[in-house]
């Protein structure tokens, strides 16, 4: 048995989410299938994060365990061929040692959030990113996105269908900078709950409307309750970006 690493990229678009599930399509899935046409075996994904519908990912980690016999190179060439036409792309492939494991080997998650700040509608950018169409300031939502980093009960930014034993995370990163008319917002952390990222870029973006004060930020934060919540950004423009192991 051979515990393959795999870096997938994906449009998160047509999925219902990363993880399986009885309702509709899933990444894993999609995954899952496409191993099973190559070896005849039953297999399991698992992933470094799970990410909702249409959310996207540049490089989610994932592994799967295949006792047939095959390179990783030709695993990975197999398994593009069989995943067409599903927006997934197996960007890399490795053999790992068996205690390796995707999720539990983690040590840092990085997301990363599109804003595109302009009137006129999207085009290639439909589905990938948030619309902003009034200005946004984003030197203030970089000031305001400050006040979240740290070690904090995060639960004004958590999903009331997060099932996450604790509310409290360790935020490492959350930065804003404009490039254009895109806005882009950037996080790090071991890990983070349900919808928090979107949460927290939706009362960033509220900052830089100009209907929140950059102090706001902190004080939902300070409420530790979903009700001080001001928006939950879209799944469209949030993409996993990183997963970060030991010897990275």
């Amino acid at each position: 048995m051979t515990r393959f690493a795999l870096t997938l990229e994906f449009d998160g678009a047509p999925f219902f989410g990363l993880q399986r599930q009885s309702s509709g399509p899933s990444v894993q899935q999609a995954v899952e299938e496409a191993v099973a046409r190559i070896t005849g075996e039953a297999v399991t994904m698992h992933a470094a994060g799970r990410t909702d519908a249409g959310v996207h990912a540049l490089a989610m980690r994932a592994h799967v365990d295949v006792a047939k016999t095959i390179a990783p190179f030709r695993l990975m060439e197999a398994m593009n061929h069989h995943l067409r036409p599903d927006p997934i792309a197996v960007i890399a492939c490795e053999a790992k040692p068996d205690d390796w494991h995707a999720r539990f080997s983690c040590i840092g998650r990085a997301y990363e959030y599109r804003i595109v700040n302009r009137r006129a509608p999207l085009t290639l950018d439909r589905g990938k990113a948030w619309q902003v169409a009034q200005p946004l300031d984003d030197e203030a939502m970089h000031r305001a996105a400050q006040s979240l980093i740290g070690r904090h009960d995060f639960t004004t930014f958590r999903s009331v269908q997060c099932q996450a034993r604790d509310p409290i995370k360790t935020l490492d990163r959350l930065a804003v900078r404009r490039v254009g008319q895109t806005v882009i917002i950037e996080t790090s952390a071991r890990s983070f709950l349900h919808h928090q990222v979107r949460s927290m870029v939706g009362c960033l973006a509220l900052v830089g409307l100009g209907r929140w004060r950059e102090e706001q930020v902190g004080e939902a934060l300070a409420a530790r309750a979903r009700q001080a919540l001001g928006l939950n950004a879209p799944s469209d423009g949030l993409y996993f970006v990183k997963a970060v192991y030991p010897g990275d």
